[in-house]
């Protein structure tokens, strides 16, 4: 009769600790979550001081970044993709990069690598335009204790559409030759 209750106190005991660690997995680890943060930052901080050089060191030598016009391989041709760009006489500034909360995920059981997604928000600028807001979606695969980014993907996100132009009264004159009037 004891052994029947103590093992229907450890089966209830186990019934509510199951549910607490399965939702502490999706908890990521603080210590590697401020290595992503910090990892995020030095990346961030060579876009905003344009140095192409300093932004393709984040990467790994055969790392990926996978842009809204197509992939790029390879450090060399990243840091290649950026110092064109800076040439050109585009420029960001106030870049932010910040996690998903729950990320970043490890990959595999040797536990150095990891995934990880989040939002990005930078103000852009070319020769001719700017500057104006851009913000996005990004996801990374980084390696390695100094967390190289191995791929690198993000997208732009639309700015939101324009509101319609006002529809002019039935009775507005023509604005000029050709001007249509609803209604006609």
């Amino acid at each position: 009769m004891k052994t029947r209750l103590v093992f229907a106190l450890a089966g209830l005991a186990i019934s509510f600790a199951l549910p607490t660690f399965a939702q502490q997995t999706n908890k990521p680890d603080p210590q590697l979550r401020h290595k992503l943060v910090a990892a995020i930052k030095k990346h961030t901080d060579a876009l905003d001081k344009d140095d192409a050089a300093a932004v393709a060191a984040n990467f790994t030598e055969d790392g990926i970044l996978v842009t809204p016009g197509g992939p790029i391989s390879g450090r060399e041709a990243i840091e290649k993709h950026y110092a064109d760009d800076f040439k050109q006489g585009f420029h960001s500034s106030n870049n932010i990069a910040t996690p998903d909360e729950d990320s970043p995920h490890i990959i595999g059981t040797p536990g150095n690598e990891m995934w990880a997604t989040g939002r990005w928000s930078a103000t852009i600028q070319g020769k001719d335009w700017g500057p104006i807001p851009a913000t996005g979606y990004w996801s990374v695969i980084r390696e390695g204790d100094d967390l190289k980014i191995q791929m690198l993907a993000f997208n732009v996100t639309p700015p939101p559409a324009a509101a319609p132009a006002a529809t002019p009264s039935p009775t507005a004159s023509p604005s000029g030759p050709g001007s249509i009037i609803c209604g006609q």
